[in-house]
């Protein structure tokens, strides 16, 4: 097949996912690494974007751990191909959790050669597969018939701005509270609002993320307060907003 099967990394630490991203010949199984994530909360806010195939998660990370991100993505995903990475000290915690519907339990440190025998097994359960496209494609052709209505995006944005600071909203689960396919619903809000899902979501959270440090709110508090509980992330979003980090903003408006 001429596209190349899409591979996320999840892992709070940057070394690590340096480390698979570049010690891997994901070329060799027909896969390249289309985006990373340092939590299962950001994890979640993006995924419907990154549309993986593949995902490589650590079971231990602040906020949503491995186990919690797989229970959610399987739940809404169920053909994503999940491989878990766990410590030695980890591992029997991790084997215990049967009832997932993991790929495989793999060792860290990674071992270059076990990494490319697991990818070409996913391969194969991939090629296998009648349609290998993101899980949420398949079922937009019907929707596409009946067009949404213009004002149901209206509905959506404004149900997205009265629920922004619930971190389980996400472009899933907002399609089907409305009834729609996750791609659909992506593709017309593109289409109707100029912005993504994620950006439109994004900047509901950032607005009030800015007022909050307006009121010299802690970081930690303002990012649980708007929908970010993990506040290495919610630190990135708000810098990529504003220009600032939180503190410099906050210091600069309480002025």
């Amino acid at each position: 097949m001429s596209d190349k099967y899409r591979v996320m990394l999840i892992d709070d630490e940057q070394s690590a996912r340096n480390l698979m991203r570049g010690s891997i010949d994901w070329e060799s199984v027909n896969m390249e690494v289309v985006g990373e994530a340092a939590s299962g909360i950001e994890a979640i806010n993006v995924i419907d974007d990154m549309k993986p195939d593949v995902v490589f998660v650590d079971i231990s990370m602040p906020f949503m751990d491995g186990i919690e991100f797989t229970k959610i993505a399987t739940s809404r995903y169920p053909q994503l191909i999940i491989i878990i990475m766990t410590a030695f000290d980890q591992f029997e915690y991790a084997r215990k959790c049967v009832s997932l519907p993991v790929f495989e339990y793999m060792l860290k440190p990674i071992v270059r050669a076990e990494v490319l025998e697991t990818l070409e097994r996913a391969k194969k359960r991939l090629d296998s597969r009648p349609d290998s496209g993101w899980p949420q494609a398949a079922d937009s052709s019907s929707e596409e018939s009946t067009e949404m209505a213009p004002s149901t995006i209206d509905q959506i944005r404004r149900y997205i701005e009265d629920n922004y600071t619930d971190s389980k909203l996400n472009l899933t689960s907002v399609a089907q509270t409305f009834g729609f396919s996750a791609s659909y619903l992506s593709r017309k809000f593109k289409q109707d609002t100029g912005k993504n899902f994620v950006e439109y979501l994004t900047e509901c959270r950032m607005k009030r993320a800015m007022e909050l440090a307006k009121s010299n709110m802690k970081m930690f508090s303002a990012s649980n307060e708007v929908g970010i509980p993990d506040p290495n992330y919610f630190g990135r979003c708000f810098k990529k907003y504003t220009g600032q980090s939180y503190s410099d903003y906050a210091s600069s408006v309480s002025k």
